[in-house]
């Protein structure tokens, strides 16, 4: 752990600290002292309270978001103290209906009042109980990232006032035997449940623990993979609700059904069997959704409470900008995740200030900030200006800040030159408030592939947004599907040599104006001037990466209509899918597994990347490329394999042989790799400080001793 830097006043402490004494007047002023990093967490403060106010005052409630945290505490006369911890009044709280002739303040215009509630509302402000368990498989991503899914929900869920809502995630330190445990001496009302790719193990676990206890809890199952297998998981349990959209708006409609407020058909956005909860069940297959819930969130904000133990597990920082994305690539099933909505940059600053002072308490950390965005900037004509904006606003507040976006935001051939040199001033713009890098989604530099993958781009216009971006010295990183079940070998090879080209990567001119760059760019001499001599592969996030045919995707249905459509793999949501040529599916499976032995070193150097500044940053992100060039050279024999291969033998003859000399090759690579990589660990180690040194060398340890191949499918289309 970090030592904790000069920390800024917290006024919630000193509210706190007044509404304790307005509870119980002769209270140790220690009671509040302290309690800076127990704001974030309800229910861990009103475990401080009660512990040591206990025997002195009655009942105690924490509730509310962070940002009008509401603190309810019962005096000895029956009285009760009401403190929204904010500062604003509570008539300027918007209450919820049920709290009506329920409670009465005595100063309604205060932050602080004496009030009196009766015992309905006081047992609403307490249950039901929900908890929210994140599951994680450590072996494959061994440092965590702040879980936004299940802190989103939460906020959603404290929204409403209804409850207690407790955070459990896998990444930090809670196994799967903690969660049953606990499930089985102390079982909440509510149980919702996030899971992605590579957890249909641990959620059915979960699950099954859940449904086993004598009274089983109601269970909400949301995230990425439970939105592609909901047929699945509601034949083998009848009475689970499948979250389908982002799942706040479910949440707070939970809450109300277990209330009794509303019926489980009003419930927004939920998949679901039969009747009535305890009525009984009606057919498998009639599954429905009722109000579907918008895309379009006004409050993508989360609940803090796992934050600082994020960064205690050397973790990366989260946050939301904006939800949804502006295309519709056709490997990327939408139904999830819903149309493009762009949060307000005025409505940040309270959120980053919340975090600012999480990170300082750990200066030794980067303070950088990852906005999952799909797309930053978004469309219409308030795109340029609402980026700098809220780039302005992360920059403001002390934080760099790394996101992704469409590379149409960079060049578009239906756009004129005032266009693009706007949108190179913004890139420059962006670079200058704190960008650190921004991820993306390329997928193709070959023209009949990007239009199976409706992307929408083409490749020599990806080549020359390429060129934009780093000649404008904007850190980049690109996504880039390499195999994909209806590719041409000559697909493959124009795959191949684009990945390996040289002149896209080039120098950053920050003495040339937006509108030289613009006009270089297309220049081929002003081009070769100015390259850097590195492959594109050196960007790439991920290298040999193989389509999937996800469950509902456009493309999985180009495959199936080309016959190449076998089995649906509901646990991983997905379909198992061959290639056209079969040659080239033996080279994907090879392929997977050379990412899949790699993996989990590559995303440690990556997490480490994230949190690192200086020289320790680059020496990790250069430890990266070494993995880069290994995989490059293993595409370029995997070229070469198939080319000796003849199609015509078939798959039947010829898929063993070509297996078996990819396997022997690939031993071969990885034994060279592993000599390499020994050295370029070392070096790294020295740069780093002792905690991540130790993370490096145990997976890099785990990783050297690896002798298998082995598939972990925990892939992720859209890079996220």
């Amino acid at each position: 752990m970090t030592t904790a830097t000069t920390q800024r006043p917290v006024p919630q402490v000193g509210r706190l600290a007044e509404a304790i004494r307005l509870a119980l007047p002769k209270a140790p002023a220690t009671v509040a002292a302290g309690t800076d990093r127990l704001l974030i967490a309800p229910p861990r403060l009103r475990q401080h309270l009660e512990h040591h106010l206990a025997g002195q005052i009655g009942r105690i409630r924490v509730t509310g978001t962070l940002d009008r945290r509401l603190v309810l505490i019962e005096r000895p006369d029956a009285k009760w103290v009401v403190a929204d911890l904010s500062g604003q009044p509570h008539d300027a709280r918007h209450w919820p209906s049920w709290v009506t002739n329920h409670l009465d303040f005595q100063s309604p215009d205060s932050w602080l009042s004496l009030a009196v509630m009766d015992d309905y509302a006081a047992h609403r402000f307490s249950r039901p109980r929900l908890l929210l368990a994140a599951l994680y498989h450590p072996e494959y991503f061994p440092l965590p990232r702040f879980p936004l899914g299940i802190s989103d929900v939460a906020r959603a869920g404290r929204s409403t006032l209804m409850g207690e809502v407790t955070l459990a995630d896998m990444q930090l330190g809670v196994t799967m035997a903690d969660l049953v445990k606990n499930l089985a001496q102390d079982a909440p009302d509510i149980l919702g449940i996030s899971a992605t790719f590579g957890q249909h193990d641990l959620m059915t676990e979960l699950l099954d623990a859940a449904y086993g206890l004598a009274e089983p809890p109601l269970v909400v199952a949301g995230g990425s993979l439970t939105a592609r297998n909901e047929a699945l998981l509601l034949e083998q349990y009848p009475d689970l609700l499948i979250a389908r959209g982002a799942g706040e708006a479910t949440i707070q409609d939970v809450l109300a059904h277990w209330h009794g407020d509303i019926a489980r058909q009003d419930i927004r956005g939920i998949g679901y069997n039969g009747a009535a909860r305890g009525a009984g069940t009606l057919a498998i297959g009639r599954r429905c959704t009722a109000k579907p819930v918008s895309s379009s969130q006004d409050d993508i904000f989360p609940e803090l409470d796992l934050l600082p133990d994020t960064f205690e597990h050397h973790g990366v920082g989260q946050v939301e900008g904006s939800r949804g994305c502006t295309n519709y690539c056709s490997f990327c099933p939408r139904g999830h995740k819903g149309q493009w909505f762009g949060g307000h940059p005025e409505a940040f600053p309270w959120l980053l200030d919340e975090m600012g002072r999480v990170y300082d308490h750990y200066p030794h950390l980067s303070r950088t900030l990852y906005l999952v965005d799909e797309e930053f900037i978004g469309r219409g004509p308030d795109a340029v200006p609402r980026a700098l904006e809220m780039a302005g606003t992360l920059h403001t507040a002390g934080f760099k800040w790394e996101t992704s976006c469409r590379i149409d935001q960079v060049r578009r051939p239906d756009r004129d030159q005032a266009w693009h040199v706007e949108r190179a001033s913004m890139w420059r713009g962006l670079v200058d408030r704190g960008l650190r890098r921004c991820l993306f989604g390329v997928e193709s530099g070959v023209d009949s592939i990007l239009q199976r993958f409706n992307k929408e781009t083409g490749g020599e216009q990806n080549a020359v947004a390429i060129r934009t971006l780093s000649a404008l010295g904007v850190p980049t990183r690109f996504t880039y599907i390499s195999f994909d079940q209806l590719m041409t070998f000559d697909e493959l090879k124009a795959t191949y040599a684009y990945q390996g080209r040289t002149d896209l990567l080039l120098k950053a001119l920050p003495e040339l104006s937006p509108a030289d760059i613009v006009a270089g760019v297309v220049d081929p001499d002003w081009v070769a001037a100015h390259s850097t001599g590195r492959p594109f592969h050196s960007g790439i996030s991920y290298m040999l990466v193989s389509m999937e045919c996800l469950i509902g995707a456009a493309y999985t249905k180009q495959a199936q209509a080309a016959g190449l459509t076998g089995e649906v793999q509901p646990s991983m949501g997905r379909v198992d899918a061959r290639f056209a040529d079969w040659r080239i599916g033996v080279a994907s499976e090879w392929a997977q597994l050379w990412v899949d032995r790699n993996f989990a070193l590559d995303y440690t150097f990556k997490s480490l990347e994230k949190i690192l500044d200086g020289d320790p940053r680059h020496a990790v992100r250069a430890a990266r490329i070494v993995l880069k060039d290994a995989a490059y050279t293993v595409f370029g024999h995997m070229i070469r394999e198939i080319e000796a291969t003849n199609e015509a033998i078939g798959a039947t003859v010829g898929a063993d042989e070509l297996s078996s000399r990819l396997r022997l090759w690939l031993n071969a690579a990885v034994a060279l790799l592993t000599d390499r990589m020994s050295g370029v660990v070392e070096q790294v180690s020295r740069t780093l400080p002792p905690d991540h040194a130790r993370t490096l060398a145990y997976e890099h340890g785990r990783w050297a001793r690896n002798t298998e191949w082995r598939s972990i499918n925990a892939s992720d289309p859209c890079g996220t």
